[in-house]
């Protein structure tokens, strides 16, 4: 997918062209049913499953789901231990899928710190859905907003050293192509479940003009009519990356003629 700057789009229908979410509160959803937190987990991927699917049929192009952050290591061990095996579970069940549905499959994050056999099951994963189109949908694990901003530098830094390019004062574009997204559109918008009101260091750079959007519903019970009342809320605001409002009418009626 090219890069597009986000600013110079209309977007379809007012269908957001990428979606990204932090999935919280699977932990809650089964505490609060007197359940042990991994069938939170498991009924958590079960939404995944029909999120995935209603994106798709929506016309999302990205949809991106923090699966598993950096800070997320801190957890109890045995949630961690249940987490990688649930991980490495849904995607040995889900990849056909996923291929057969033309949905195209990529991670995000320092995938280093998994085990060797979830790291070579995601780099199959990828390989194998590669040239799907219908939807791409991006897993950020084990990824913070820290590292990958860390991660551009280091790599701009190395490559300036190789003299791959030139010594140069860093711009916003510079960076930006050498983030973990550098080739897919920036979110427009950005959904947060569980009642939290932050975004827990996810996709900072990305995330500078994306609309943002909070619910108190846990992820388990987060479904298709919760989601059409995240984009319901996306259509009813007027993005005007640093414009004004008037600008904005003005440039909409000009798209129209």
């Amino acid at each position: 997918m090219a890069e597009t700057d986000n600013s110079n789009v209309l977007v379809e229908n007012g269908i957001p062209r990428h979606i990204a979410i932090i999935m919280d509160g699977n932990g809650r959803w089964a505490q609060n049913k007197y359940l042990p937190r991994a069938l939170g987990h498991r009924a958590g991927v079960k939404t995944v499953r029909r999120i995935v699917e209603h994106c798709a049929n929506q016309g999302v192009e990205v949809l991106t789901l923090f699966a598993f952050s950096s800070e997320n290591w801190r957890r109890p061990k045995d949630e961690v231990s249940l987490l990688m095996t649930l991980f490495g579970e849904t995607l040995q069940r889900e990849i056909n899928t996923l291929d057969k549905n033309g949905i195209r499959l990529r991670f995000i994050g320092d995938r280093s710190a998994f085990p060797e056999i979830l790291q070579q099951k995601m780099t199959e994963s990828e390989a194998q859905t590669k040239d799907n189109k219908t939807l791409t949908l991006v897993i950020a694990a084990n990824y913070g907003g820290h590292w990958d901003i860390c991660t551009a530098f280091q790599k701009i830094i190395d490559k300036m050293a190789a003299g791959e390019i030139d010594q140069q004062p860093v711009n916003p574009q510079l960076i930006k192509d050498h983030l973990s997204t550098s080739n897919l559109p920036d979110p427009d918008l950005f959904i947060r479940t569980g009642g939290e009101e932050r975004v827990s260091n996810f996709l900072l750079w990305q995330l500078a003009y994306t609309e943002l959007y909070f619910t108190n519903t846990l992820w388990p019970d987060f479904d298709e009519n919760s989601l059409d009342d995240a984009i319901g809320s996306f259509k009813r605001r007027q993005r005007r990356f640093g414009h004004t409002g008037d600008q904005i009418i003005n440039k909409t009626a000009t798209f129209q003629l």
